[in-house]
């Protein structure tokens, strides 16, 4: 049975970031090789696109420093807006996102971690944060019920998904008609090397996994998505080189955005 099939990274991946919810640390996509253990360095997220002010307004403990960007700074969010997070991790998406829609407004995170999920929880109870939900499950089979969401945030996760055509028909069926993506990921710029592709730890770093720009295009589109809109960051390989030192990764990735809007009936 070869390393890399799709029971063998989902099982890596979950180990990996139940071990990151338990220390606390800042290992995964936004620091790589670093220990399970490792104090979080809060200019990890401020270089991704986080302002002072939003870092400043999360629970202690929320910040774990392991997106590729700020999916908050494309998502638009309104008062009164029902959120959901894909791969919500420790919770700070959701926080922030929470401020933004209000007490009229909800937020569900959803992590197939359930040391994640414990953490998002227990911060939120600490935080007194009452419009946000944890619920254990995986971003293939969304814990959510059909046209929920007016918007679907992301950040540094749906690359690490083994059947990413299911997680965005999944995106569409729980997004309202006219509702949004607004995602943060890495995508493929370049061919990504045989030898990086069989590397569980490359999977869970946020490398191995991804889809390049055209091949995302084309699962939003076949998902039922119209106003696509992908912008890929050179300057993200300035971090991402820092994810595994020497091993080029920032020859073959980069953060991007994307957007796109769930088209109604024809």
């Amino acid at each position: 049975m070869p390393p890399t099939n799709k029971n063998n990274v989902r099982r890596h991946i979950r180990d990996r970031y139940a071990g990151i919810a338990k220390s606390g640390g800042s290992c995964g996509c936004g620091s790589g090789c670093c220990q399970p253990d490792a104090l979080l360095n809060p200019d990890d997220s401020a270089q991704i696109g986080y302002s002072k002010e939003e870092l400043a307004a999360v629970p202690e403990g929320a910040n774990m420093g392991l997106g590729c960007g700020n999916p908050q700074a494309i998502a638009a969010l309104q008062p009164g807006e029902t959120v959901v997070d894909l791969g919500c991790g420790g919770g700070f998406d959701c926080f922030l996102a929470a401020r933004r829609v209000g007490k009229k407004g909800y937020v569900i995170g959803v992590d197939m971690t359930p040391e994640m999920i414990h953490k998002a929880r227990e911060t939120a109870a600490k935080g007194k944060i009452k419009n946000v939900d944890f619920r254990l499950g995986e971003i293939e089979h969304l814990p959510v019920a059909d046209g929920t969401a007016n918007v679907i945030l992301s950040n540094c996760v749906i690359n690490l998904s083994p059947d990413k055509p299911q997680v965005y028909a999944e995106a569409a069926r729980v997004l309202k008609t006219g509702g949004r993506l607004a995602i943060s990921d890495v995508v493929a710029i370049a061919p990504i090397p045989a030898k990086t592709k069989r590397s569980l730890q490359a999977h869970s770093g946020c490398i191995a996994g991804s889809a390049t720009v055209l091949e995302t295009r084309r699962m939003l589109k076949k998902a039922g998505f119209t106003q696509i809109r992908i912008g890929v960051k050179e300057q993200s390989k300035t971090f991402i080189k820092d994810w595994f030192p020497g091993s080029g990764a920032e020859k073959v990735v980069r953060s991007a955005t994307i957007e796109a809007v769930k088209k109604g009936a024809e």
